[in-house]
């Protein structure tokens, strides 16, 4: 999901945006747009990021996967004890892209809080930015799409990409029969049933035809089978 033109929560004083859109480079030297903020010289921060509207499909759990950089706040001179380390990720369902720079209210519930996410490596002012990437999923999902919200309560970070997937089991033929593609389930340990279809030339043996979809996108043990027809 690109990063450019996400929606900004104002400052209390509706008069600047905290989250600032930046152009810079990967570490291929490909230009990229990223999402920096680092007010860590006042307390009480509480600055928004939203992403675009995203179309939910017939996906009942969505994966995201977040990469950053974090300024280590013991390499920052001068500044206050509330400096973090950490950011908060939510999400939001919605039956239409209808959010506005209001709506719904920047805050936990409306938004469903997924997780805290913390760096692995922070950096100092002397070290270039080590890129850390962190790996959420939440479900299950119902309405027609949904938003991503970033949470920044007082931390010197950069938000370089934001990438939306979901896992399935490919199309496979199993015992004669073939399976379709199906998406994983609600929850990360769900198993999704696939009925099955003979290939052509092949008769059902025994019933019932399925396969069952683990919450990793793998195929489980196949049940019943076909052989082949007579001639």
């Amino acid at each position: 999901n690109t990063l450019c033109y996400w929606t900004l929560r104002p400052d209390q004083t509706a008069v600047k945006y905290i989250w600032e859109e930046v152009s810079g480079y990967d570490d291929a030297m490909n230009p990229i747009r990223t999402y920096q903020v680092c007010n860590v010289r006042e307390a009480n921060q509480n600055n928004w990021l939203r992403s675009d509207f995203i179309p939910r499909k017939d996906v009942l759990r969505v994966y995201v996967e977040m990469k950053f950089t974090v300024r280590d706040c013991n390499s920052i001179p001068n500044i206050p004890g509330s400096c973090k380390e950490t950011f908060n990720l939510f999400y939001y369902e919605s039956d239409s892209d209808s959010a506005t720079e209001t709506s719904p209210f920047w805050m936990e519930n409306p938004y469903v809080k997924v997780d805290t996410i913390a760096p692995d490596e922070s950096f100092s002012m002397l070290e270039s930015g080590r890129v850390n990437t962190k790996v959420r999923s939440f479900g299950p999902l119902s309405k027609s799409g949904f938003y991503l919200a970033f949470q920044d309560l007082g931390a010197c970070m950069s938000l370089i990409s934001v990438r939306v997937f979901y896992k399935k089991c490919s199309t496979t033929i199993a015992n004669f029969a073939v399976f379709p593609e199906t998406a994983t389930g609600a929850e990360a340990t769900s198993l999704v049933i696939a009925p099955g279809t003979c290939v052509p030339n092949a008769l059902e043996v025994s019933v019932p035809l399925k396969l069952y979809c683990n919450g990793d996108g793998e195929w489980m043990v196949p049940v019943g089978s076909c052989t082949c027809a007579s001639g």
